[in-house]
Parts: structure tokens; C-alpha cells; sequence
């Protein structure tokens, strides 16, 4: 993010013909914390909606929910990329705010020498999603989602960083690395209940800052090397939760306008986490200095062989859909059922939504049961 809070609700609200929310629609999604009468009149009453309204004369409610859910991910994903793109992308008038951090740069292109472009395209591709789904909702009489309301948690405190209220924290995450097996695995599907090794244990154990917190971060090039390492591990976690998101949930819509534009972005997200997938594997080995955490060399025991090698970023071929049929190569998970929540769950367990409010929670819960309870032809 590198607007401002003022600029980001210009960005994001728009007038709406109808900002009504359907009682019953509201109460089905099921909320898990706090008052739902109280928090839908809350974001309403701000401006801020964040239901899917129960009008369009074009596509279905479930297709409202779907995209819905969508436009606040892209909203999460946004927030978080723009924090990235101001300490180790490329601040510009396509994606402004923020003017780097040298130290942090030179961490990340040890990854790779194009990792801040490669991060400021992928922030601008993030922008371009949830304004377009935002965009469409609208254009069917919908609400968009509006998260502004949440931008609260801190910045980090380095030079080059925005002062401004984010809705993501980088600087406690528990990164599942466990994507990078997965995708390796000739034998298992997460489709299937399989469960698959870490590929940096540590980071899944602890609260790891993925960009530095300030300028104190900077004194130790292992500890600057350490947070680049969790950042390129980060990346690649973020963008497979996308790449399987897309397609899990366009099994579930009915328009075909919808369909396509499910089919259209989902294969950007998957662009985006070959790229990472990649880059990850350049992370040098090492033990940072301040915390203990260990970045092993995949390519040497007790790791190595094909479930770590660090080459191997194409999707190994494995069972799908029957174990009865040939391995396939496959972007993995894509069951439907629990997509949304699930994408959710993930998000949470990572660690970006540490400090968040109740509120937020249950917002992001009621998106995401209503976009699981859609059903083609509803």
C-alpha cells in the first residue's frame, strides 16, 4: 500500500445504488465473533459495505459472493505486496509510495538481480485485480468490498517505509512452506488428505519479520539476508494460495462472463508463483544471528532428492481427481468445497493478520462462507 488512507478510500468507495444488505443472507454467512446486527450496521454506516447486496438483474448471488470474496483477497494481497514494493520493489507512478531500503534490495537480489521488478509487477498486477472485480460488481449492481476500515495495524519503522495504517502484518509471520514439497510430490494431492514436509521448518514454528521492522534490522547483513530469505519463501506462499483459489471457485460459478474472468486472473496468480517458486531457491543457506532461524541447503541431507531439490519448479505429475488414473501434472489443491475458507484459514495462520480487530475477522469469515455456500445456477 502507498497511498494514502485518504487516497486508498478514493480509490476504493464508490456511490452505491443500494447499500441494504438481506438480514437473511447476513445472518446465513454465520458469523463467529461479535454482534452480526452490530457490525453490518457498522460498516454500512460508514460507508464502508462489505455484504453482498441481493440485487442484480445479470449473475447470480453466488456469483456476487464468489467475486466478493475474491475483491477482498486481492484487497489483502494488495496491502501487502504495496509494504514490499516500498522497501524492495520499485517505487513508481504505477505503483507509488515508499523509496526502498538499500540493505533489504541488496538481501533481495541475492535471490535474484531482477527481484525488484519482479516485485513491482506483481504489486501492480494485484492493484489491476481488485480494482477490475471491484469494478464489475458495481457494474452489476453490486457493492464492492471496501476494507479501508481496517487499516490499522503499524508500519514498519525502517527508512523508506510509508508511516501509514496497513490492514497486513509482515513482521510476525509463520510461513507454511510446505508448498514447496507439495508441488513436488508424485504420489500425494492435498485433494486427497495427503500432508507434505516443511521446506524450512523453522519458519513454520516461529514469527519471522519478512521485511525489516527498522532500522535497528539493518545492522546485521545475516539478520538483512535472513528477512530477504523469509520474504522469498513468502512470496511463493502467497501466490499458490491464489493459483489454486482462482480455479476451486470457478467450479462454483454460472455466468459465463464470471467463468472467464475466473479463468483470466487465476493464470496470473500462477505466473507469479513460478516466478517466486524459483527465486525462493536461491536463498542461501544460513542461521540468522538474532533469532536462530535456519535456512538449510535443500540440496544437501538431511533434505535433497526430488521432494527438495531446488530446480525442480515445474508441478511434478501426481494423482488427481482418482488414484485409479495416470499422474498428471496439476495445480494443486483445487477441491471445491471449503475453498474460500480455507484460503482464509491460511491467510490467518501466516501470521498477516496478527493485531487485526474482531470486526475484520468476522467480516472476512462472513465473505468467505457466503462464497462457499455458492452453487452453480444460484
Amino acid at each position: 500500500m502507498t497511498h494514502s488512507q485518504k487516497e486508498h478510500s478514493v480509490d476504493q468507495s464508490t456511490t452505491h445504488t443500494e447499500t441494504a444488505t438481506s438480514r437473511r443472507s447476513f445472518l446465513r454467512g454465520g458469523l463467529a465473533i461479535g454482534s452480526a446486527g452490530a457490525i453490518g450496521a457498522g460498516l454500512l454506516a460508514n460507508g464502508l459495505p462489505a455484504f453482498a447486496a441481493e440485487k442484480s438483474s445479470d449473475i447470480t448471488q453466488g456469483d456476487i459472493a464468489i467475486l466478493r470474496f475474491l475483491a477482498a483477497a486481492e484487497i489483502i494481497e494488495t496491502d501487502l505486496w504495496r509494504q514490499y514494493n516500498e522497501l524492495g520493489g520499485i517505487p513508481d507512478s504505477e505503483v507509488p509510495g515508499g523509496s526502498g531500503s538499500a540493505p533489504y534490495i541488496t538481501a533481495l537480489e541475492v535471490l535474484d538481480g531482477d527481484m525488484s521488478q519482479y516485485i513491482h509487477d506483481n504489486t501492480e498486477d494485484e492493484i489491476s485485480h481488485f480494482k477490475f472485480i471491484n469494478a464489475y460488481l458495481i457494474s452489476k449492481g453490486a457493492d464492492p468490498v471496501n476494507l479501508d476500515k481496517f487499516r490499522t495495524l503499524p508500519s514498519s519503522q525502517v527508512t523508506g517505509a510509508q508511516n501509514i495504517g496497513r490492514i497486513t502484518n509482515l513482521m510476525q509471520l509463520t510461513v507454511d512452506t510446505s508448498w514447496w514439497t507439495k508441488y513436488r510430490s508424485r504420489t500425494k494431492n492435498p485433494d486427497f488428505g495427503d500432508t507434505f514436509p516443511q521446506a524450512i521448518p523453522a519458519l513454520s514454528k516461529g514469527q519471522f519479520p519478512a521485511i525489516p521492522r527498522n532500522n535497528a534490522d539493518l545492522n546485521s547483513p545475516d539478520h538483512v539476508q535472513a528477512i530477504a530469505n523469509t520474504a522469498g519463501f513468502h512470496f511463493a506462499f502467497i501466490e499458490q494460495g491464489g493459483t489454486s483459489l482462482y480455479p476451486s471457485l470457478a467450479q462454483r460459478v454460472t455466468d459465463a462472463e464470471v467463468l472467464r474472468i475466473l479463468l483470466s486472473i487465476g493464470p496470473t496468480e500462477t505466473a507469479h508463483f513460478q516466478t517466486w517458486h524459483d527465486k525462493a531457491g536461491n536463498a542461501p543457506p544460513l542461521t540468522d544471528p538474532t533469532n536462530g532461524l535456519v535456512f538449510p541447503n535443500l540440496n544437501a541431507p538431511p533434505f535433497g532428492g526430488e521432494d527438495f531439490q531446488t530446480n525442480l519448479i515445474m508441478p511434478e505429475p501426481t494423482v488427481f481427481l482418482s488414484r485409479k488414473f495416470p499422474a498428471c501434472s496439476i495445480i494443486r489443491p483445487t477441491e471445491t468445497k471449503g475453498a474460500a475458507m480455507g484460503a482464509l484459514k491460511a491467510l490467518t495462520d501466516d501470521g498477516l493478520f496478527i493485531g487485526q480487530s474482531k470486526e475484520f475477522f468476522a467480516v472476512l469469515h462472513t465473505l468467505a462462507v457466503q462464497a462457499d455456500e455458492a452453487q452453480r445456477g444460484y
